[in-house]
C-alpha cells in the first residue's frame, strides 16, 4: 500500500494488522482523488473509519491543510499514528480513537467543520448509510462541503441524507463511491 500522488507519492504505508481493517484498494483510492482533485488543496479533511489512514494521508499528500482520522479500533489508531510519523505530517494530522458517531456529535458541539469527509465504514454493517444520515443531521461541514461514502455495491445508499445531495455515484468492482454535496438549510453554499 503506497501513497499515489502528491508530496508523499510512492511512500509505503504500514498495512492492517488483523481482521476488521479493510483498506480502500489503491486503484479505488486513486479514482477517488481523481474525483476530488481540485477540492483537496487547503481542505480540512475528515477520515471516518480510517483504518490505516491511507485516505486521509493521501489527502495530506495532495495538499489538504489538516486531516482528522477517526477509528474506534486501538490497533487501527496505532497503525495510523505510525503512518503519520513515517510521513512526518504530525503537525497536520489528528488521530481520534473513538467511534464515528460520538466523534461527529463532538465536532457538532464544538463547532468544528470540514471541507471534505470520507466515510469508509465496514461493509455489510449498515454503518455507511447511518453515518451519512448522521452527517446530514449534524452537518459538521462548511457550506458546499463534499462527503464521499464508500459502500459495498449491494448495500442500499440513498441519494439524499437531509442537506447532503448526491452529485455522482461510481462503481469500482464491488466498491461504490457516492459523492454528496452539503447544501445547508436555507440554500447557502
Amino acid at each position: 500500500m503506497r501513497i499515489g500522488g502528491g508530496a508523499y507519492r510512492g511512500q509505503r504505508l504500514q498495512g492492517p494488522r488483523g481482521a476488521g481493517i479493510r483498506p480502500l484498494r489503491d486503484r479505488v483510492r486513486l479514482a477517488l482523488f481523481d474525483l476530488l482533485r481540485d477540492l483537496v488543496p487547503g481542505a480540512r479533511f475528515l477520515d471516518l473509519y480510517a483504518g490505516t489512514g491511507a485516505v486521509g494521508l493521501e489527502a495530506l499528500s495532495r495538499g489538504a491543510s489538516h486531516a482528522v482520522f477517526v477509528d474506534a479500533s486501538p490497533g487501527a489508531a496505532r497503525v495510523i499514528r505510525e503512518n503519520v510519523r513515517r510521513l512526518g505530517c504530525a503537525d497536520r494530522a489528528e488521530v481520534l480513537e473513538r467511534d464515528a458517531f460520538s466523534a461527529l456529535r463532538a465536532f457538532a458541539r464544538e463547532g468544528r467543520q470540514f471541507d471534505l469527509a470520507f466515510v469508509g465504514a465496514p461493509y455489510g454493517t449498515g454503518l455507511a448509510a447511518q453515518t451519512a444520515e448522521l452527517l446530514g443531521e449534524l452537518h459538521p461541514l462548511v457550506p458546499g462541503a463534499v462527503v464521499v461514502v464508500e459502500s459495498f455495491h449491494k448495500e442500499p445508499i440513498a441519494d439524499r441524507y437531509g442537506p447532503l445531495m448526491l452529485e455522482l455515484r461510481r462503481r469500482y468492482g464491488e466498491t461504490v463511491l457516492s459523492l454528496y454535496r452539503f447544501v445547508p438549510p436555507g440554500g447557502g453554499g
